[in-house]
């Protein structure tokens, strides 16, 4: 891709609408997720992530092991992204794959506010999100599949919004609480039987450490917090103020805490 390709608008062209993928197309430049053989190859898998919702918003977190196959591929896997100041995404599946979609959906974002001069609203990043899912299709038929996890603080309602998509693009609204990911099913049930309507920051924070740390015991995809090595889930939060994330200093006593009551 070069300047000349992807600069600024020649004389007398037109974008075609708000979108950037739009534009990608109009010039020819579309990412092109596809692959000739039926033969799946031995790429890194991004693993558990999940969401909350709490008072004043949601905390979106995910561990940080990666796996090709039976092999530990990398244990410091960014899984949990800022989409815009007011959104975050995690991700899961094929950890390549996954990184490059958010990438695109983060410029998307920023694109339509350029252009349209508003952010686009929380229902339109989500509906936009599952149709670059829908568009990874013939590559998750071979296996290689990327399935995002999105959440915002929508302004008009008031409070923080969950998102889940399926492998075919398919959106849905969850209430309080999501998971995907290989230990998505253990970290659901955690927080089926401990979330409650009246949590805070912190006791948000701790249940999202824990269910993390409930689904490493069972998945052994799943990487739960590693002190010694100061390995720690990636953790933001996301409320009308906008995205914050914490650093690894402020979720070490809260690893602690939540380690030190485990059974």
């Amino acid at each position: 891709m070069t300047g000349t390709e992807f600069g600024p608008l020649r004389v007398g062209e037109t974008i075609p609408d708000s979108s950037f993928l739009s534009v990608l197309t109009h010039r020819g430049l579309q990412p092109r997720w596809e692959a000739g053989s039926s033969t799946r190859p031995e790429v890194p898998e991004a693993t558990t992530v999940l969401a909350l919702t709490w008072s004043d918003g949601v905390v979106m977190a995910g561990d940080r092991r990666a796996t090709a196959g039976n092999v530990i591929a990398h244990r410091r896997v960014r899984k949990v992204y800022a989409a815009d100041d007011h959104s975050a995404v995690a991700i899961s599946g094929t950890a390549g794959m996954a990184v490059e979609l958010i990438k695109l959906f983060q410029t998307e974002l920023e694109h339509y506010e350029k252009i349209e001069g508003t952010r686009l609203s929380l229902d339109g990043k989500a509906n936009y999100l599952a149709r670059m899912v829908r568009g990874n299709l013939t590559l998750a038929f071979q296996g290689l599949v990327v399935i995002p996890l999105f959440c915002g603080y929508d302004d008009a309602m008031g409070r923080g919004r969950l998102f889940t998509f399926d492998v075919v693009g398919g959106q849905y609204d969850e209430i309080h609480y999501a998971t995907t990911g290989s230990g998505g099913q253990e970290a659901r049930s955690f927080l089926k039987s401990a979330w409650r309507e009246d949590l805070d920051r912190q006791t948000a924070i701790e249940m999202a450490i824990e269910a993390l740390v409930a689904a490493a015991e069972e998945d052994a995809a799943t990487g739960g917090p590693d002190v010694r090595r100061r390995i720690y889930p990636n953790i933001l939060t996301v409320t009308t103020d906008g995205v914050a994330e914490l650093d690894d200093d402020a979720l070490a006593p809260l690893v602690d805490t939540v380690l030190g009551r485990r059974p």
